[in-house]
């Protein structure tokens, strides 16, 4: 049997919102394993439980630069320590330009990206000048860029969630709604072909435990778990969901009436998947004191 610890039942509790003593016992239950721990708590307390998956813990900001013909560009994350550093003039400069450069010469990977020229000397050199002046680590995340079937267009709101959506067809006001839709309703992917099968699978055991707990039929459960992966499919691809400015009529819908697709799109949120330490400010004072 896996040992339990404080620190571990502190992170289920941080995940889920779900009570101390329900996160020990969903923690016991799966032996330790937290993906586990975690279905088990929406199973009983329904989808608050999954709040971490869309959870922001980092600093930072998204930068987006499309080139002058609309076809190619990049999305870009830099994270920095915190939302102080973020909002630093310099490192906004130092952001943007990095988009530019990754939108002009499109590298391979994020090491590639390291050695390109901006303001003066290669982007790692100027990150580590940044890092010296600011004093606070500074670091590229992740990006993406590339050409379009279609044309770019992209939507930044508030420097914490990008969008850089390829749209083929359709007319400027289409693409804007569908990058400030993309940034609302957060789909994970373009249709179903692209979410994962152990997501999906995660689902189909959630909604039979569900099913299970309230006392539906055996010959039941597999047709329940189905009818709630269509529903979760529908609500995670930006196809099928409605749109947020006419949700009489779904992305796809809307696309079809303007003779327009979607190629691809590519949504960044500062800090997502990276947890954040959080310090104990009275702790460390009183730890200070007995010294």
């Amino acid at each position: 049997m896996a040992e339990i610890t404080a620190s571990m039942v502190k992170e289920l509790r941080e995940r889920t919102d779900a009570p101390m003593m329900d996160c020990k016992k969903a923690l016991t239950e799966a032996e330790g394993d937290m993906a586990r721990a975690e279905e088990i708590l929406r199973v009983r307390f329904g989808n608050k439980a999954s709040k971490a998956a869309g959870r922001v813990a980092a600093e930072g900001i998204i930068a987006v630069s499309i080139n002058s013909d609309g076809k190619s560009g990049a999305i870009v994350e830099v994270n920095s320590e915190t939302d102080f550093c973020a909002k630093n003039a310099d490192f906004l400069t130092f952001t943007n330009n990095v988009a530019d450069a990754i939108a002009k010469h499109n590298p391979a990977d994020v090491a590639a990206l390291a050695g390109l020229a901006i303001d003066g000397g290669t982007v790692e050199d100027v990150r580590t000048q940044l890092v010296g002046k600011i004093g606070e680590n500074i670091s590229v995340r992740r990006f993406v860029s590339g050409a379009a079937k279609g044309k770019l267009v992209s939507y930044v709101h508030g420097g914490k969630i990008g969008v850089l959506v390829d749209v083929v067809g359709g007319d400027d006001n289409l693409g804007k709604d569908i990058a400030m839709h993309i940034a609302a309703a957060k789909p994970k992917s373009l249709d179903a072909s692209g979410i994962g099968a152990e997501l999906i699978e995660a689902e189909r055991r959630v909604a039979i435990e569900k099913a299970k707990e309230a006392g539906k039929p055996e010959a039941m459960l597999d047709k329940i778990a189905d009818g709630t992966v269509q529903k979760f499919l529908k609500e995670v691809t930006l196809l099928s969901q409605p749109f947020v400015k006419d949700d009489k009529q779904t992305i796809e819908q809307l696309l079809k009436s303007q003779n327009a697709s979607v190629a691809s799109f590519t949504m960044y949120v500062v800090g997502e998947g990276i947890e954040k330490v959080v310090t104990d400010f009275a702790a460390e004072v009183a730890a200070a004191a007995k010294v």
